[in-house]
């Protein structure tokens, strides 16, 4: 309680203040007698001292430094008896007490100081047995909703009805989890997010800030202490820590809600835990048919006749002594935090983490085109945050769309495909997108000689491609399979007679022994003309 208050109690009738009047807002949590010289390394902060001065009758220095002592040990006030022994108080006495807004009381002849301590203690431990038994019955309350299923809104609404201001439960990162911010002070905490990424609230104790320019306001944070994270109770508003009620009202709720954020964190890491199984045995081939991968994709929300993009992001830069259980950790911080973010995006999108790779997979409920700014926007949004949270750069690759959920599997390898080229060509913090390959770029994959030997299996009978009749013959060949087997079209390009295409076609049929009719022997004749293309030059002939 204040010590202007405690003033008011009979048992201070007669009492002057002499000095320090500015202080009277001072709290007071104990009252103390002293009759020895030596009661300077006994003080405590918000400690009412009253005396006699015995001691200080002939020794003014002294009372001058035990003023100068308690208002630098930030004590509630000094009461005098000043008739008994001192007179009256000094003025230089008065003069430094009003410097230091440190209380000075001149206490009348009766009551005894005994009388004094006792009437006040019994005052102040009423006053505290109250605030305590309220703050019993509030926890009681605020804990009957939590076991009652109203959840952590619910309580907040409470705690705002009761304290007349707004509250908001942030997240580590001054995110909001339940309840909503002004739209004023949501750009607020946006910039500051912006521009520090952390915020330090210190431990066992709760924060004030106030925005500077234009309209003023406070809020006042205090913390949310978990096994996992630091999150923040936030009032609208400024709870000075004289307001010792509303502050063990706010401590009980921020009790309550540790409670309940741990549980419901041991709930969402079960939940994580089955979920990501699901989608490794998922992208492993474990399901056997497109009937048990529709049956296992409705229990996690997938639907078989959505179309779904897949992202696949990682962490460039983690340090590589990071322990096993370290970095598990701070792999379900950084999904718990995608979880949240997510869940803010305007269209559907479910998180999952493989080995060291954090998946995100969205529904499409609008053509590709319409979404995917907002998408690419997203994944830059969360590239910045993490790396102002976590000092880390994350990459995304992402794949085409995917559609019915078998195909989900092939996005996945997909999106990591774009995330492998975009990591070797030196990028940090990039979006790849998946680009399908080429026929040519996929046939650069296979090894020379095996291409080699497929070529001449395919076009055995033209080995001596210096022949005029073979070099012309595989020209009007060439020509007519990149014309989709069209005669009369192939005829045009070579400037002949359709009846001479259908002539050379035939004894291109005479030396390879296959059909030209049959679609597998085209195809394969058409491959075996673009491995020609790659083959060394040694192996090319020059028609």
């Amino acid at each position: 309680m204040k010590i202007n208050d405690l003033l008011k109690l009979p048992i201070f009738n007669g009492t002057v203040i002499v000095g320090g009047e500015q202080g009277l807002n001072r709290e007071v949590h104990t009252v103390n007698m002293m009759d020895a010289p030596d009661i300077i390394p006994y003080l405590k902060r918000s400690e009412l001292l009253i005396t006699t001065a015995f001691h200080f009758k002939d020794d003014l220095p002294a009372l001058l430094e035990l003023i100068r002592e308690m208002g630098r040990q930030e004590c509630a006030g000094l009461g005098i008896k000043s008739k008994r022994f001192l007179g009256s108080i000094p003025d230089s006495a008065v003069q430094l007490a009003d410097e230091l807004h440190l209380p000075l009381l001149e206490l009348p002849v009766e009551p005894s100081l005994g009388d004094i301590v006792n009437k006040a203690l019994n005052h102040i431990l009423d006053v505290q047995t109250t605030q305590l038994h309220h703050a019993i019955q509030t926890h009681r309350q605020f804990t009957q909703q939590i076991m009652s299923g109203q959840g952590v809104p619910k309580l907040l609404d409470q705690l705002s009805a009761l304290l007349k201001f707004p509250v908001i439960l942030l997240g580590p990162y001054l995110q909001p989890v339940f309840g909503r911010l002004s739209p004023r002070n949501a750009v607020r905490l946006e910039a500051l997010l912006s521009e520090g990424g952390r915020f330090y609230v210190p431990p066992s104790t709760f924060s004030a800030f106030s925005w500077l320019g234009g309209e003023s306001e406070t809020m006042t944070l205090f913390p949310v202490y978990t096994h996992r994270q630091l999150h923040y109770l936030c009032i609208a508003g400024f709870v000075p820590p004289s307001e010792r009620s509303s502050i063990l009202t706010i401590e009980q709720a921020t009790n309550v809600i540790a409670f309940e954020l741990m549980k419901d964190n041991a709930l969402k890491q079960n939940r994580r835990r089955i979920q990501n199984e699901f989608f490794t045995n998922f992208i492993g081939g474990v399901f056997s048919s497109s009937e048990e991968i529709a049956s296992r994709g409705r229990e996690f929300g997938l639907s078989n006749d959505q179309r779904y993009i897949c992202a696949v992001g990682k962490l460039n830069n983690k340090d590589k002594t990071t322990s096993f259980v370290q970095y598990k950790a701070e792999q379900d911080q950084i999904a718990e935090y995608l979880e949240g973010e997510v869940a803010q995006f305007r269209y559907p999108i479910q998180v999952y983490t493989h080995d060291q790779s954090y998946i995100l997979l969205m529904r499409l409920t609008e053509e590709w085109k319409v979404i995917r700014p907002f998408f690419i926007e997203l994944l830059e949004r969360l590239q910045s945050r993490i790396a102002a949270y976590y000092e880390s750069d994350l990459s995304f690759g992402f794949s085409s769309y995917a559609q019915p959920l078998p195909q989900i599997p092939m996005s996945f390898k997909e999106a990591n495909e774009a995330l492998y080229f975009g990591s070797i060509s030196g990028k940090t913090r990039f979006i790849e997108l998946y680009q399908p390959k080429e026929v040519p770029e996929i046939l650069r994959l296979i090894p020379h000689e095996h291409l080699r030997k497929f070529y001449m299996d395919t076009m055995q009978g033209f080995e001596d491609e210096t022949l005029k009749d073979h070099q012309m013959l595989l020209h009007t060949l060439s020509v007519y399979l990149e014309t989709h087997c069209h005669l009369a079209e192939t005829a045009k390009r070579l400037y002949i007679h359709r009846n001479t295409v259908i002539y050379r076609l035939e004894k291109c049929e005479e030396i390879i022994g296959r059909s030209l009719k049959d679609p597998e022997e085209t195809l394969r004749l058409r491959m075996a003309f673009r491995i020609k293309a790659l083959l060394p030059e040694e192996g090319k002939a020059d028609w």
